[in-house]
């Protein structure tokens, strides 16, 4: 019995046809991000450009919508809440003030005023330029020390064409997201380094899926052009990328509308990025491996007789 087809079996897009004008619009719009984030750079959060970091219970469930009107109404800048978890436990997140601890400190008092008698405040953190600097550094190291995890698992899976591939995939990916945020000015911080990592394993076991299927059929048709050779494997996993890309935007667009304004950043990066993710695994991913020397078993082993003196 056939499993759920949302993409008839008997598909044949010819992708290969059109590769060219995907990788060129992909490196285009990499061009452009990259020139956003180094002209307009990123609006960094608390996380990452200091702040203050208050922890308060209130005397039953908190009412956030209106502990957001009352906090946002002081003048401090995007002031976010956080519920922690329990209803009556909350994470005020408020910007760094211009004009040193003393600044600092009278935003405190202001906001320990608004909230007034009712409310506990259990906690008072202030995220300084040392801490901030130090989680940006151990943010990048995450990103690369990921990429190269990534490359050294498919390489030792596949082969280095794939393993080369797979990266090129994941760092346009990364680039692409970063390139929104920069561009729109949205908030960047923690949470959104944590989607991109999310991201770069999803893309990556998606493009996993059709670099097995290439290798399968690598060693089936053994003298099937490498073009048509991927544009099968491509067709044959389609409809496993489309269920899965299109369950997953269905939970990640609930949580989007749903979650709140807490959520809003995170849930926009992963769903910005399950649909990056999912074309770069058909358009960039695997057309890549047509420019790295992919060869077959029987091809390799003809080169190296032949280069035997």
């Amino acid at each position: 019995m056939r499993g759920l087809q949302f993409v008839p079996p008997d598909t044949k897009i010819p992708f290969m046809r059109w590769h060219r004008l995907f990788l060129g619009l992909s490196f285009a719009l990499v061009v452009v991000s990259l020139l956003s984030i180094a002209s307009r750079g990123f609006n960094l959060g608390i996380d990452f450009a200091g702040g203050l970091l208050l922890d308060i219970k209130t005397e039953g469930p908190a009412d956030l919508v209106r502990l957001r009107g009352t906090l946002g109404g002081l003048g401090l800048g995007d002031v976010s809440l956080q519920e922690f978890g329990s209803p009556d436990n909350v994470l005020i997140r408020v910007p760094k003030q211009p004009g040193g601890d003393a600044a600092q400190q009278a935003a405190i008092a202001q906001v320990r005023d608004a909230l007034g008698m009712g409310v506990e405040i259990r906690r008072v953190e202030v995220v300084g330029p040392q801490v901030s600097a130090e989680l940006i550094r151990n943010a990048i190291y995450a990103t690369i020390s990921a990429l190269l995890a990534i490359m050294a698992y498919l390489w030792f899976r596949f082969e280095w064409q794939f393993g080369v591939a797979g990266v090129i995939s994941l760092i346009h990916d990364v680039i692409y997201i970063l390139g929104v945020f920069s561009l729109f000015g949205l908030d960047f911080d923690l949470t959104i380094v944590a989607a991109v990592m999310t991201i770069a394993g999803y893309s990556i076991n998606d493009s996993v899926v059709v670099f097995d299927r290439v290798r399968e059929n690598m060693r089936k048709y053994k003298t099937m052009p490498l073009d048509a050779l991927i544009d099968l494997s491509i067709n044959q996993t389609l409809s496993r990328t489309f269920i899965t890309g299109v369950t997953t935007i269905l939970v990640l667009l609930a949580l989007y509308v749903l979650g709140g304004p807490v959520l809003r950043g995170f849930s926009f990066a992963m769903l910005f990025g399950v649909i990056i993710g999912t074309y770069s695994s058909v358009f960039v991913a695997v057309p890549l491996l047509r420019y790295l020397n992919l060869r077959r078993i029987g091809e390799r082993s003809n080169t190296a007789l032949a280069e035997t003196p």
